[in-house]
């Protein structure tokens, strides 16, 4: 049986907290490390921070948002708000990324030495070792709770940590060889890295603000369901998913023997969408009972409905 989610996902804004307080203490550390230095890789790992800030506020308030219930004019809720964030985000990321090529071609043109390197790195270090603890319980919820915005958030993070490995083994370099052109190569290189991050961030948004269907493992549950009814010589079409944040939608229409009563197709139909529950959780299942023997039940396969001429 699915782990049901909790209905009111108000909490999820305790994370986005954590994730926020995080974002300003690394700011403080990596700024702090940067002017200890003047490594410009250690100010690119600096400039991606303040996006991690950036994306703590914007969670913070899509998830606030998405937490509110179902009303009149949102009747299928306000789970699509997490998209709006982690879209955000990977645009963010994006810009992060033209910043820090931006900074690393100053230098590659203006060299300048780096200083401290000692007392820089332990700084950086100590900034990282908090993104990886915060973004590891981020991914966690994020999974837990199928929340998008802490999944992106938590992917952010992790790529911050990666980003700062790679700035401290560059800088760490550059300290042994002397080659200074080598900090604003890194510093590069990590602006590709956090490219590819911010693509895949509003690949996968764009994705849920279009409704796309559940993943392929999902739908073949459903199929899985449905496989013991059509052994009785029922049928189903119109099989129609989609996903709204935590809650997931599945649509498809039952035809049944022309000659079952009401009730007899209702229990059949209240059956279906129970055992689809209890393999998908916070599904809403809609079903609609179309008779096995009617050609009509046979032209609504499509989306669009084709309008019928006055004459038929």
């Amino acid at each position: 049986m699915p782990e049901s989610l909790p209905l009111n996902r108000a909490f999820l804004t305790r994370f986005a907290w954590l994730s926020l307080a995080a974002a300003l203490l690394t700011i403080g550390l990596k700024a702090g490390a940067y002017w200890l230095t003047g490594s410009i890789g250690l100010l690119s790992d600096a400039l991606e921070s303040l996006v991690n800030l950036a994306g703590a506020v914007m969670a913070l308030a899509m998830l606030t948002v998405a937490a509110r219930p179902a009303d009149e004019e949102h009747a299928y809720g306000h789970g699509k708000a997490e998209y709006f964030s982690s879209g955000v985000e990977g645009t963010l990321i994006l810009i992060a990324a033209a910043s820090i090529a931006f900074a690393a071609g100053q230098r590659l043109l203006f060299p300048r030495p780096i200083e401290q390197v000692g007392l820089g790195l332990v700084v950086s270090v100590a900034a990282s070792l908090i993104n990886l603890g915060v973004a590891l319980i981020l991914k966690q919820a994020g999974r837990r709770y199928q929340s998008i915005t802490l999944e992106a958030n938590a992917h952010h993070l992790l790529t911050d940590v990666w980003t700062s490995v790679g700035v401290i083994l560059g800088v760490g370099a550059v300290a042994l060889t002397g080659w200074q052109p080598l900090d604003p190569i890194i510093a590069l290189l990590v602006a590709l890295n956090i490219v590819w991050a911010g693509i895949r961030i509003v690949r996968q948004s764009v994705s849920g603000l279009m409704d796309a269907a559940l993943p392929d493992n999902e739908q073949e549950l459903i199929r899985q369901v449905l496989a013991p009814y059509i052994a009785t010589g029922l049928e189903y079409h119109a099989l129609r998913t989609r996903q709204a944040g935590a809650r997931r939608f599945v649509s498809l229409h039952i035809l049944v023997p022309g000659h079952w009563t009401v009730q007899q197709g209702h229990q059949v139909v209240e059956q279906i969408e129970a055992d689809i529950r209890a393999v998908l959780a916070n599904v809403t299942v809609f079903t609609h009972l179309e008779p096995l023997n009617d050609p009509v039940s046979w032209a609504d396969l499509n989306l669009d409905r084709e309008k019928k001429q006055p004459d038929e």
